[in-house]
């Protein structure tokens, strides 16, 4: 299967000069977001952990974009600025991911675009 970008006509828009889901091979890969709400284009909160259900939530409408749904990702991307957010991140994740997470990695960045203390990205499996 040859990549091709995902229509993702709900998708926040984004940031920058890229897609929020290309697929290709099978697997469908979703561009990291951020905590911002897509109605107001404005941080959802100054904690990590409301930043992070606002970005799961973003996650969750390019998903159902793509025809896909938490069930179907394979591998999780969470970048935080601060490590010290990681139990409230990882929080709100297990909340969204349920009993059956996905494998995931998550690492310590110095900065994120906006000044976000979050961004979360997402391999899926059709």
């Amino acid at each position: 299967m040859p990549r091709r970008v995902v229509p993702t006509p709900n998708a926040p828009t984004p940031m920058g000069p890229y897609s929020p889901a290309v697929e290709g091979a099978g697997l469908v890969f979703f561009s990291g977001q951020v905590g911002a709400d897509p109605s107001t284009g404005k941080s959802a909160g100054e904690d990590a952990g409301a930043q992070a259900r606002q970005a799961l939530s973003n996650l969750g409408v390019v998903l159902q974009d793509a025809g896909l749904g938490w069930g179907d990702v394979v591998k999780a991307l969470i970048f935080l600025t601060d490590m010290a957010d990681f139990a409230a991140v990882n929080e709100v994740y297990a909340e969204v991911v349920g009993s059956a997470p996905p494998a995931r990695s998550t690492v310590q960045v110095a900065a994120l675009p906006g000044g976000y203390k979050v961004e979360i990205e997402l391999v899926a499996a059709r």
